[in-house]
């Protein structure tokens, strides 16, 4: 059986119709393996979720995919284009082989119907052939799962707090097992105590059941602790992607390297945040070169006219495990050990790897 559970080749979504389309995702590579967990990280409107709705078909208009293949290995081994699949065959494999958890559970749930109804309704659909009795004790033990009692199937969404609505839409997306679990920002809304509850029952869930993860947030530091590896996005791309640890402990691109200033850390001594002067680039207007060069403290004459791809670096120790959307370690640009690393400081410095 095949180990790569997804692997997105070349999306590219655009929002609009007519002559003048805006680009929002940019010709996208993302690979994920069975069992491992992804962690997509970047600002808002870097086109995170804009990825996750483009490769499970729920792009709502005027987003439009114009290009790609989101290519997914179901349960019987068989991988399929998902872009590419009727409405039959993508009804199928949504809940069994791929489900979402959206972002904003109160949004995500129906306020009018009870936990119950809203757990066994997949589990209807997709297995006909359980009766109300066997779908209820499955409904129950969906709660057990994420640590909530069984008498609150009779519970509405208003009658649930908001960690454990969160923990009811990923009971619900693990209803059938699927293989891969896509998780929108599913965080965003809670306290640090419900987020660390959260985080620590996706592990031990994915441990116990094997499937897949691409767990989507601005927080990179949430990441450091769920993620097996990590993808940064900027201005509908991905710019860097490495092992959770490697790109936490030695960020290549200088976006990855303001993201990590960005919060406080919570070992070691206190150092001054830095931040990412400057805006997101407007992907409406966009201009030749580098989109982040504007906001670089690290900013070559070439950034102005080449556009940089993902690509290994040029670093010996990163082997092949990192990609990096840059020029600073392009080896005709810049020795082969030069790299950014992190700083106790805050500030921006070179220093060799």
């Amino acid at each position: 059986m095949n180990d790569l559970i997804l692997d997105i080749r070349d999306l590219s979504v655009e929002y609009g119709y007519g002559s003048d389309p805006v680009k929002v995702l940019r010709g996208v590579d993302l690979t994920l393996e069975r069992g491992q967990v992804l962690g997509l990280a970047g600002e808002s409107g870097c086109g995170k979720s804009t990825l996750a709705y483009a490769a499970t078909r729920l792009l709502p208009p005027p987003g439009l995919i114009t290009g790609g293949e989101v290519l997914v290995t179901g349960k019987d081994g068989q991988t399929r284009d998902l872009l590419r699949m009727n409405d039959e065959e993508l009804r199928r494999g949504r809940w069994t082989d791929t489900a979402i958890v959206f972002q904003g559970a109160m949004n995500s749930l129906n306020p009018v119907y009870r936990v119950e109804r809203q757990l066994t309704d997949a589990i209807k659909a997709h297995a006909p052939h359980m009766d109300a009795r066997a779908r209820h004790d499955r409904a129950a033990e969906l709660l057990d799962m994420v640590g909530i009692s069984a008498d609150r199937l009779r519970s509405y969404p208003h009658q649930l707090s908001g960690g454990m609505r969160q923990r009811v839409m990923i009971a619900m997306a693990l209803a059938l097992e699927p293989q891969l679990l896509i998780m929108d920002e599913p965080t965003t809304a809670l306290d640090v105590v419900m987020q660390r509850q959260i985080v620590e029952q996706i592990s031990e869930l994915r441990e116990r059941l094997g499937f897949s993860v691409i767990f989507i947030t601005h927080d990179v530091s949430l990441l450091i602790e769920i993620a097996d590896r990590i993808a940064i996005m900027y201005a509908g791309e991905i710019v860097e992607e490495g092992p959770a640890q490697d790109l936490y402990r030695r960020p290549r691109h200088p976006y990855t390297r303001g993201l990590l200033s960005s919060f406080p850390p919570l070992h070691g001594p206190k150092r001054a945040l830095g931040g990412i002067p400057g805006s997101p680039p407007d992907l409406a207007a966009p201009s030749a070169g580098c989109p982040f060069r504007p906001r670089c403290p690290f900013a070559l004459d070439e950034c102005a006219t080449i556009h940089p791809t993902l690509r290994p670096t040029a670093v010996p120790a990163d082997a092949d495990a990192r990609r990096v959307a840059c020029l600073l370690h392009d080896r005709d640009v810049v020795p082969p050990e030069l790299a950014l690393t992190p700083t106790t400081s805050g500030t921006s410095e070179e220093l060799h790897a």
